[in-house]
């Protein structure tokens, strides 16, 4: 065969192998994209605003069983400072959120002093970790001079673990770390965990060393054991780095098919990435939007909620009538990620729990059953004036009914 008779049928095959390789793209986008269906029903389980304190940080744990138990801890913050928290409360449920107990206070889950110092532990998240059949709930301790939070701390990962017979939590407790000058402030505050099936423990954290011209944190992951009662540090994974205000914070860790993946806060836009083994990963990314454009996520939590079929992200963002609420934290919205490309898809969005001037960025997610996941969250109640567009300190259960 001459060049010349050679050429259209290289170009033809060309073509054909292109067209084949887009149509599998496009198979491939259309099956990563495909809707989980699910109904939300949205549930104000305690409501209440004295002006002077409001409840904050409702994150809720099911211990499983034939009659499985929610228990959700929330504490106190005062209106008049900056993440100045009290003692750890509990509201608890029986029968799967038709019915909640008051808030009820855990005196092992106060601050202590120390000479002119007060030490707290906040940011908590309980989960239940089967292995040990305990109720392990991870945060950080915080400290307090004259009611306000010291910039410059030793802060640590605190713990406590839940006593179903007695219904009390330990006193809660800190985990060491193996080195105390560059994890001189470190946390697991509002992050979300995995435990693997031998009982091991990949817990996000953040930190940065005791210098005080650090002004950037760092996030990682660490491979943590917990026999039932002491939390003990393994190893960490790939320290992710940011050199953009106070660096990443509050990383939130899910599985989804055979990847891991990492949601970080930043002062400018939330980030993302992905690894294999839930320790390493890949170089984070801003989030977006799956037409290209920014999530408008900031200085902000977000953290995921996961389905067989599915990975979702719940977030706050700009751009959704919400100039006036702090941060524009609030509404607190659902949607779909493409785990490819990490992308939300704009057309899965939702409103999951709606605005009412008050803050909504911090929250929990809690798989309770194969059929409902719940999301839930408090108003948290600054700057003041926020409860002039309706909002009165509603602690939220919003259940995520899967179809």
């Amino acid at each position: 065969m001459n060049r010349a008779a050679a050429c259209p049928l290289l170009a033809c095959s060309a073509l054909m192998l292109m067209t084949a390789c887009l149509a599998r793209a496009a198979g491939e986008e259309r099956r990563s994209v495909t809707p989980v269906k699910f109904t939300v029903k949205l549930e104000a389980v305690h409501s209440g605003f004295d002006r002077k304190m409001c409840w904050v940080h409702a994150r809720a744990g099911v211990i499983p069983g034939p009659r499985p138990a929610v228990v959700m801890t929330m504490q106190k913050l005062l209106l008049s400072g900056s993440d100045v928290f009290y003692a750890l409360h509990e509201m608890r449920s029986d029968d799967l959120g038709r019915t909640w107990s008051e808030p009820r206070r855990h005196e092992t889950l106060k601050r202590r002093r120390n000479d002119e110092i007060e030490i707290g532990i906040c940011d908590f998240t309980p989960k239940w970790h089967a292995k040990t059949s305990k109720l392990l709930g991870t945060g950080q301790n915080v400290h307090y001079r004259n009611n306000r939070v010291m910039g410059y701390r030793h802060r640590q990962v605190a713990y406590s673990v839940y006593d179903e017979k007695a219904r009390t939590w330990s006193r809660w407790r800190t985990m060491e770390m193996p080195d105390n000058v560059k994890f001189f402030n470190a946390g697991a505050g509002s992050t979300q965990r995995i435990d693997l099936p031998d009982g091991d423990i990949l817990l996000p954290i953040y930190y940065k060393s005791d210098s005080k011209t650090e002004r950037c944190y760092s996030a990682t992951v660490a491979r943590c054991r917990f026999d039932g009662r002491t939390l003990f540090y393994v190893e960490h994974g790939s320290e992710l780095k940011l050199d953009v205000p106070r660096g990443f914070a509050e990383p939130s860790l899910a599985r989804f098919g055979d990847r891991y993946f990492l949601t970080l806060r930043n002062d400018k836009a939330g980030w993302v990435t992905s690894g294999k083994d839930g320790l390493h990963f890949d170089k984070p990314v801003r989030w977006r939007f799956d037409d290209g454009k920014e999530l408008g996520n900031y200085n902000t939590q977000q953290h995921w909620v996961t389905h067989p079929k599915g990975l979702l992200l719940v977030y706050t963002r700009r751009g959704a009538g919400n100039d006036h609420v702090f941060r524009h934290r609030a509404p607190l919205f659902i949607a779909q990620v493409d785990p490819a490309r990490l992308r939300v898809i704009r057309r899965t969005e939702r409103i999951l729990v709606p605005q009412r001037g008050a803050r909504l960025g911090n929250f929990g997610v809690v798989r309770v059953n194969d059929s409902e996941t719940w999301v839930t969250v408090t108003e948290w109640m600054q700057p003041r004036g926020c409860e002039k567009h309706g909002a009165d300190n509603s602690v939220y259960v919003a259940r995520i009914i899967w179809e």
